[in-house]
């Protein structure tokens, strides 16, 4: 089993110890990090720290070096931004600090993105995501459209103000079967709801899975709505998407 002073940044192991509770959460990322190279670590310090300036430096020489695409946004992107989103749930640091550390992942994926395209690989899926009619809220909403796209998903945003009509409409564009709804307002919540009915009664409520988040949004009122799922954070919403696009292909 991996230990904490088997990894080598001392930033990560710091980042570990000090903000990381959870012992699933402790033991899951001393294992991701302490089989990620020096470098990759280096990588995801630099985005925790929010230096985008670094991280796209480093995301250069690493491609310069012969590091696979991939390996760069999981083990040094993804990962870090995953200790960020931590950190952000647990309230340590909030959304300015977020924002920075999202440019910097910006940085590096500006680099990654084109090479993953290029290289063909296909996609887990199709996100349809936006926040709900009436809200203008969309910090938290960036924040999982980053994280989707890192983990493998296309990611259709909408933006905000997004009316059902919008959200059907971007399905049948896209071809999507994942429709993520962000809502930070209880007065625009119901709109969740709303949008679940629409699909009913254009008759693509079983052809979609839909996922809710937002400050305000509980596990229980997305069963109210007649959600798939509730996703509490940005890394949530991940694992969320990946559990019904599976679920999809079944």
């Amino acid at each position: 089993m991996a230990q904490l002073s088997d990894i080598v940044n001392e930033t990560v192991r710091a980042e570990i110890e000090e903000f990381l509770d959870r012992p699933e959460e402790i033991e899951r990322n001393i294992e991701l990090f302490s089989r990620a190279s020096p470098a990759m670590q280096d990588i995801a310090a630099a985005l925790i720290e929010g230096d985008n300036i670094t991280v796209d430096r480093l995301t250069v020489q690493a491609l310069a070096d012969g590091v696979e695409a991939i390996e760069i946004m999981d083990d040094g992107l993804i990962a870090g931004m995953g200790i960020v989103g931590i950190k952000f749930r647990e309230g340590f640091v909030f959304v300015p600090e977020v924002l920075v550390s999202a440019r910097a992942m910006k940085a590096g994926m500006a680099h990654i993105e084109p090479i993953l395209a290029a290289s063909g690989v296909e996609p887990i899926g199709t996100v349809i995501m936006g926040t709900v009619q009436g809200d203008l809220h969309d910090i938290g909403k960036n924040l999982c459209i980053m994280m989707l796209r890192g983990g493998g998903f296309t990611a259709i945003d909408l933006g905000v103000n997004t009316s059902p009509d919008e959200f059907l409409e971007a399905v049948r564009e896209n071809d999507a079967h994942l429709i993520g709804m962000s809502a930070l307002l209880t007065t625009t919540m119901p709109n969740m709801a709303r949008t679940v009915e629409h699909f009913k009664d254009a008759g693509l409520r079983d052809q979609v899975r839909f996922m809710v988040g937002g400050a305000p949004v509980t596990p229980e009122f997305g069963e109210e709505v007649g959600a798939d799922g509730y996703g509490k954070d940005a890394l949530a919403c991940v694992e969320l998407a990946k559990k019904l696009a599976a679920e999809l292909r079944t």
